[in-house]
């Protein structure tokens, strides 16, 4: 534990590690207060392309929690920042402001008659007309593209359909496999990784604290991060044994770090 506490910075799933839906989990308040005293670097990461940073921001101030905006970085941004690299400058796009709003921020225009790409994100407005004209689209020459590849995502009444989940009509009526850009893709960990390398902190001072085996702590392995998987989300012990790697750390939560 004290090699884990001596890190300089942090990167934090927020489904199942922060909060539950809209209730912050046991731990965390202690633990941000912990991070903040201590001067670590950290950033709240969220495979979820729905809200923006400062929507982010206000969910934990509702919560009783203080973080800046900057600490955020969400799929919707990554995703945005994978497009502006392929030189894309129009998307049709399935999914809320958070990431339509990613999208506008580097340039690209909503398109739904002719896009490079159809972008599918989480969203409650999810219907057939959209997919219907996903399809289209891909079928016409789009490029698919998924925000993140988790099928599932916990909330207060429990799991519900994510990302992954709602792409897979699109892919199945076009035979098209869709690319995704969220975690555990290292392109989101890289651009992650930025804001640390940004003042001098390298992957091997880095910590990343996930609850999810197939997403966090891949991901963490693959970008050279100590993983650190909690239980306050979607995995058990027994979840870890069904894996063929083993994060360095299991803990109950975040709380642990502090205690």
């Amino acid at each position: 534990m004290e090699k884990l506490r001596s890190k300089l910075g942090f990167i934090c799933d927020m489904d199942g590690v922060i909060y539950h839906g809209n209730t912050l989990l046991n731990g965390v308040k202690e633990f941000v207060n912990w991070l903040q005293k201590n001067n670590k670097r950290f950033l709240f990461l969220t495979n979820n392309s729905q809200k923006s940073p400062k929507e982010l921001q206000q969910k934990l101030q509702r919560m009783g929690l203080d973080v800046p905006a900057e600490n955020f970085y969400t799929a919707a941004l990554a995703t945005a920042s994978f497009l502006q690299s392929q030189g894309a400058s129009t998307a049709y796009v399935i999914g809320d402001a958070g990431l339509t709003n990613a999208l506008y921020d580097v340039g690209i225009t909503i398109n739904d008659v002719d896009p490079e790409y159809v972008v599918i994100g989480e969203t409650e407005n999810y219907n057939f007309e959209s997919i219907k004209k996903a399809t289209m689209l891909v079928n016409k020459g789009a490029k698919l593209i998924g925000t993140n590849a988790d099928l599932t995502t916990p909330t207060d009444k429990g799991e519900v359909p994510a990302c992954k989940a709602l792409v897979a009509p699109v892919e199945y009526a076009t035979n098209r496999a869709a690319y995704f850009v969220g975690k555990p893709n290292p392109l989101m960990m890289r651009a992650a990784m930025e804001r640390f390398h940004e003042v001098g902190i390298h992957s091997a001072d880095v910590a990343m604290i996930g609850d999810r085996m197939d997403t966090d702590i891949i991901a963490a392995m693959e970008s050279g991060l100590d993983p650190i998987l909690v239980l306050s989300g979607v995995s058990s012990r027994e979840t870890v044994t069904r894996f063929p790697f083993r994060p360095r750390l299991i803990l109950n939560g975040v709380g642990d770090i502090v205690l």
